[in-house]
């Protein structure tokens, strides 16, 4: 019973630390990478879909990113959508592919990004502890009911810590790792 709770506990854990480097991997560090344009959303044909499933998203250089339209009629509302969005890139469309430039981070930008990081690394570790909440309930309940011993509510507690110690670190390293990575000139 308390395997099971544990093994379901450490799956939303994982959930956290998944949707956490998900998050991060849009943040912009100075270099090309292909997360930065995934969370970007494309109107066309009245229909709104994701930049990724409308072109093929490259990165040819370590300071571009080029995106290949599938349909070349979709790089205007591409284009369109890359301005709308948050990354503060101009396009370059020449009517087959639409090129970004990602320039140099300023020291401050860098900061700001950092902050960023630092409060998306906090929530996810909230989320962690909020997941190890619901357990801890579900283990005394399941402790009054009479459904485990006491000596099995103790080892599921000690369990349950374990567990989650474990996915701080995690996550404490992930966000260092980012970090580091926005910081490095």
């Amino acid at each position: 019973m308390i395997r099971e709770l544990l093994q379901d506990t450490e799956d939303r854990m994982k959930g956290a630390v998944t949707s956490l480097e998900g998050d991060l991997a849009a943040y912009r560090t100075g270099r090309a990478n292909p997360h930065l344009v995934d969370r970007i959303m494309v109107e066309m044909y009245g229909v709104t879909m994701p930049l990724n499933q409308m072109a093929v998203i490259s990165v040819p250089e370590p300071q571009q990113i080029a995106i290949r339209p599938y349909d070349a009629n979709a790089s205007t509302a591409i284009e369109r959508a890359i301005m709308k969005s948050d990354l503060g890139i101009m396009p370059n469309n020449d009517g087959k592919i639409i090129r970004l430039n990602i320039p140099r981070l300023t020291e401050e930008r860098r900061r700001d990004l950092s902050k960023q990081v630092g409060r998306r690394v906090e929530d996810a570790k909230v989320a962690v502890r909020n997941v190890r909440r619901d357990a801890l309930n579900d283990i005394r309940d399941f402790e009054r009911e009479g459904l485990i011993t006491e000596d099995d509510l103790h080892r599921g507690i000690d369990k349950l810590n374990n567990l989650t110690n474990e996915y701080v670190e995690k996550i404490d390293s992930i966000g260092k790792e980012k970090e580091a990575e926005i910081m490095e000139v």
